[in-house]
């Protein structure tokens, strides 16, 4: 008997398999056809696989010799050969459904493609029966990867990609649901849906990032560089060096990385049309014309010899010392590539010296987004002045860590919402990148990817070419409520000018990469920052210089960190409003004075790739607002949490009452991590009234305001206890208060606070009737760290009549257009009660 591992563990005599007994040789045409391919499995004649798993030897064996008609030789040498496959068989643990690779043709190959990318990093492309094919990014992980790269001859995988980030391949999709543990020698050994068998798109090809070491002595053609359209890196190099002009590099001669070494591209046929690639690879939104009259000196002093020609006008060329090497030519873009790979040009073959005989070095001019322009005080204010002409901008990005990046969210009818993820893609994420000042895009990303929005969705299935001036000008469609979710909220990643920021701080003394002591370098020393002020909207901008993406904690004291080589305190005062994409951008002391100096004084930072980010579920609110009168004798609690105006302490306790505005909050986390308290739970505070701990001293605060911004009330809303109250269909609760449980809040859920629960209101015993603002603010003194601080505040518009009260128009802070928000500021008050 032999068992079959496609057979669900069915047991098959040999006559079921199509092989009798009394004729195994008909099994084998010939012995060329006998072979041990990956698994324990048996490969008979065409229609007769035979498979087994925990057949005897002995068994099989005593059947062959019952086997008439054979001549003893033939029977000898097929009952030797069984056993060879026997034990092989049973000494050989296969996965149950291994991806069997074809016995006939050459061994699989495997190559990186796509754009952008380098060398290590691409689609994964196999080729297979006489085929080129990419892999689906169902079931993807990075075990997965790892077996790839090792194909690749690299040693292991750093990272992988899905949703086609690297392009949608072409042909057939060999691998779906994919499945490895990592170590397999070959993909074949993995698990998947079998060659050729998917339901994938190539908007699901999968791509893998490989760690830039090589497997020592590798030698295959597996790593296939798809020559054609193929640019890894790309830079502009300045030609005049008699000074140091600031950053960005905005003008200079284009060059291309090629086995690591700088090449040039020729410039004949050279258009505009290429420069607006390059410049958007390079951060900016625009190109701009060049003096090529200037640059064509620099041909000539490049064919001088060394040291023997200067350039006129007192400048000295940088290029008089480097010769040329050119390597692309013949470049042709539409201007709307993402890439200069997706552009139409060709490579010179080997010594590339003499080339581009009839041109000279491609040159480009960018003009600089305004987040990174240079220049006079003058251009400055008059691009100030240009602002309020040229009307609110109608898109923008939130929640990212850095510049270029974030979710996208476009205004509509004064009201801001994102757009769904349906067909985002490259191109409509480029137009998004250069209407905000940025290059093209570096990635287009999915699935909210850059957090969740909250409110209306207002576009879908965005369809751009690239050279659309703004995404409205895109083909779109409206979104319907059952169209798309906010868990399928689009996002960029814009290509940004390289500014050298990283370059000026540093963390020394952490555990890891993530933490440590920031130290700065000012007039050319390195030394620390005084923690006095240090707060989480410091260490936010900290985080961002660094690349190291959101700050987890601002750390005011270090002294647990390693000290050995502490250098001098350079820094101090500072004061950033969070925005900043450097320290040396806040305000600060222009000579340091620091309270207290000492090394466990210093500031420090742990930052993390994710945050949470809080909001107020702003509707809600307006629902469910009403007002109470609440006996004295049933205040006792939230006087002692002081819940009550200061007017309660001469109040004559037990008797009369206090008139409360309530109404329920439901916070939201729609951030990348879970909101947690910033205090351990050995520091959480035990109220033996309400019978719960304090995680947090102040976690909302709760104010009615004058239509000036004056406090005529305000409620103080401690922290009871963060938990999952609700979560959305595919998120579990993972925080709850009973029995001294963690505290926070996961992502995709929501803690819900009814208005009828202690210190859920504003105490207006002593408000007189008029038109007010009911402001909510979660997470004021911004004790942990969020994504997104922006839309942390709520407001409201109110009508008190001296014993009823109207709340309407409530909305997060951010939520409306800067015209909407003026209207609202300015709003005169409600005559009536008739809300509209």
């Amino acid at each position: 008997m032999a068992k079959d591992s496609r057979s669900n563990g069915k047991l098959w005599s040999l006559s079921e398999l199509g092989c009798p007994v009394h004729s195994l040789e008909k099994c084998f045409f010939s012995p060329r056809e006998f072979q041990l391919s990956p698994g324990p499995r048996l490969l008979c004649s065409p229609g007769n696989p035979l498979a087994s798993a925990g057949t005897s030897s002995s068994h099989l064996k005593g059947q062959a010799m019952e086997a008439r008609g054979i001549t003893r030789g033939r029977h000898q040498l097929l009952s030797l050969l069984c056993s060879i496959w026997l034990w092989v068989s049973t000494a050989e643990l296969s996965p149950p459904t291994p991806t069997e690779q074809s016995r006939e043709g050459p061994p699989l190959q495997f190559r990186l493609a796509g754009y952008p990318r380098k060398h290590n990093e691409g689609r994964i492309e196999v080729f297979y029966n006489q085929e080129w094919g990419t892999i689906c990014d169902d079931d993807f992980t990075l075990a997965n990867a790892h077996v790839f790269c090792r194909h690749l001859g690299f040693v292991a995988a750093t990272g992988w990609t899905h949703s086609a980030k690297y392009g949608k391949g072409t042909g057939r999709i060999w691998l779906d649901n994919l499945s490895c543990g990592g170590n397999e020698k070959s993909v074949v050994d993995c698990r998947s849906r079998g060659w050729g068998n998917s339901d994938c798109s190539h908007e699901e090809d999968a791509g893998v990032i490989c760690k830039d070491e090589r497997i020592a002595g590798f030698v295959s053609s597996n790593v296939i560089e798809t020559e054609q359209n193929q640019v890894e890196e790309l830079r502009l190099r300045p030609v005049v060096s008699h000074a140091k002009r600031p950053l960005p590099i905005t003008e200079g001669i284009v060059e291309v990385r090629y086995k690591n070494r700088w090449a040039q591209v020729c410039n004949e046929n050279w258009s505009s049309r290429n420069s607006r690639v390059v410049c958007g690879m390079l951060g900016f939104p625009a190109e701009k014309k060049v003096n090529q009259n200037f640059y064509r000196r620099f041909k000539r002093a490049a064919k001088a010899s060394r040291g023997q020609r200067k350039a006129r006008r007192g400048r000295r060329l940088s290029s008089q010392r480097q010769a040329l090497h050119f390597r692309l030519h013949s470049v042709s873009c539409l201007g709307d590539e993402v890439h200069l790979s997706l552009c139409a040009f060709e490579f010179y073959r080997g010594n590339a010296t003499g080339a581009c005989q009839g041109g000279m070095p491609a040159v480009v001019g960018c003009v600089p987004g305004p987040l990174f322009a240079t220049g006079d005080a003058q251009k400055k204010k008059r691009r100030r002045q240009q602002r309020p002409q040229q009307g609110q901008t109608r898109i923008r990005l939130k929640g990212g860590a850095r510049a270029g990046e974030g979710r996208v969210e476009v205004l509509r009818g004064n009201e801001w919402g994102t757009i769904c993820d349906d067909r985002w893609n490259l191109m409509s994420a480029s137009v998004v990148c250069r209407e905000l000042g940025f290059g093209s895009a570096k990635e287009a990303l999915t699935g909210a990817r850059m957090g969740q929005g909250m409110g209306p969705i207002h576009m879908n299935e965005v369809q751009c070419t690239g050279s659309e001036k703004s995404l409205w000008s895109c083909p779109h469609k409206n979104i319907t409520e059952e169209g798309c979710k906010h868990s399928e909220d689009a996002g960029v990643r814009c290509n940004v000018p390289y500014m050298a920021y990283e370059t000026t701080i540093r963390l020394v003394g952490g555990r890891t990469a993530f933490e440590g002591r920031v130290e700065v370098k000012q007039a050319g020393r390195w030394g620390t920052v005084c923690s006095m002020g240090w707060s989480t909207t410091e260490a936010m901008v900290a985080c961002r210089q660094l690349g190291l993406g959101y700050a987890m904690h601002a750390v005011t004291e270090t002294w647990y960190w390693d000290a050995s080589n502490v250098t001098e305190m350079v820094l101090s005062g500072v004061k950033c409003a969070g925005h900043e994409m450097a320290l040396s951008h806040c305000q600060h002391h222009n000579t340091v004075t620091c309270q207290k100096t000492g090394t466990r004084f210093a500031a420090g930072v742990i930052c993390s790739e994710t945050a949470s980010d809080l909001l107020l579920h702003a509707p809600l609110v307006q629902e469910t607002a009403y007002i109470e009168d609440r006996p004295l004798h049933m205040l006792y609690c939230a006087a002692e949490e002081n819940c009550l105006s200061s007017s309660a302490r001469n109040a004559n306790w037990p008797y009369g009452h206090r008139r409360l505005l309530r109404f329920s909050s439901q916070i939201h986390n729609n951030g990348r991590a879970d909101f947690r308290p910033k205090a351990g739970r050995h520091s959480w505070v035990w109220h033996e009234c309400h019978g719960h701990y304090h995680s947090m001293d102040i976690f909302t605060h709760y104010d009615l305001l004058t239509p000036n911004g004056t406090k005529v009330a305000e409620g103080h809303k401690a922290s009871f206890c963060l938990e999952d109250t609700e979560c959305q269909e595919d998120v579990g609760k993972r925080y709850e208060c009973a029995n001294f449980g963690e505290q926070g809040i996961t992502v995709g859920c929501w803690d819900l606070y009814r208005h009828d629960i202690d210190c859920q209101w504003i105490d207006i015993t002593d408000v007189r009737a008029g038109n007010y603002i009911l402001q909510v603010v979660i997470n004021p003194r911004h004790e942990v760290a969020e994504s997104d601080f922006t839309n942390n505040g709520m407001k409201c518009n109110c009508k008190y009549d001296g014993h009823r009260i109207w709340v309407h128009n409530c909305h997060i802070g951010d939520a409306l257009s800067e015209e909407a928000s003026r209207r609202f500021e300015q709003y005169p008050g409600q005559l009536n009660n008739q809300v509209v």
